[in-house]
């Protein structure tokens, strides 16, 4: 590996995510899953793939500090989770009241302030079969939430039948974003409904570049 494309160190709890040199974008990257969230501060870039799932990509714009999360349902059953007993990679941020708390608490611990955050939202697509519309609701509880924390939201690309590759780069606030073609539907599906059985089963600036 060269020089140029050795890794930053992660942020102290975010060792266990999957990081990697993107030969493309030519940065240094993470790539999260369902129930994952990653924050930097030091230029990487954070890619995820979202079907019927929610992404917020939120950063503090003064400071260049910012995350994002990937959770598939919007609230838990009973409420119940701490930002103490779940953390970076607890059973709680796979959902999306507890990874939206962790990812913004996140960004406040390395000096963010909420009136300086800026929202992006992606996601929400409708692309398990037969079920009642996962996506939908996420998007409305995002949205919901997002107001009542007072964060504004200043770019989403929600909803429609397909899923979408998200690569959002936090020190800057670009994003890109690519809405995949109806082949991929089957993996993605697949994938999201193999994520839901497992929670039954244990319960616990403005612009977009598409490329």
């Amino acid at each position: 590996m060269e020089v140029s494309e050795q890794l930053p160190k992660p942020l102290p709890g975010f060792e266990h995510v999957n990081r990697y040199w993107d030969r493309q974008q030519k940065v240094p990257a993470a790539k999260i899953l369902p129930g994952e969230f990653y924050v930097s501060s030091q230029g990487e870039m954070i890619s995820t793939v979202l079907g019927s799932c929610i992404s917020a990509c939120i950063r503090d714009t003064k400071i260049g500090v910012g995350g994002m999360n990937h959770f598939m349902l919007p609230e838990s059953a009973d409420g119940k989770g701490s930002w103490e007993q779940n953390s970076v990679s607890g059973a709680s941020s796979r959902y999306g009241n507890w990874a939206m708390e962790f990812l913004i608490n996140a960004i406040l611990k390395l000096g963010g302030r909420k009136e300086n955050m800026e929202v992006k939202l992606f996601g929400g697509g409708q692309v398990l079969a037969n079920m009642t519309d996962i996506g939908k609701r996420n998007i409305e509880f995002a949205l919901s939430y997002l107001d009542q924390e007072h964060l504004h939201v200043i770019a989403k690309n929600v909803g429609g039948p397909y899923p979408r590759k998200v690569l959002y780069f936090p020190d800057t606030g670009a994003v890109k974003m690519r809405k995949l073609k109806s082949h991929h539907n089957d993996t993605i599906e697949r994938r999201e409904r193999a994520y839901i059985n497992t929670i039954v089963s244990k319960p616990a600036g403005g612009d977009i570049e598409l490329f």
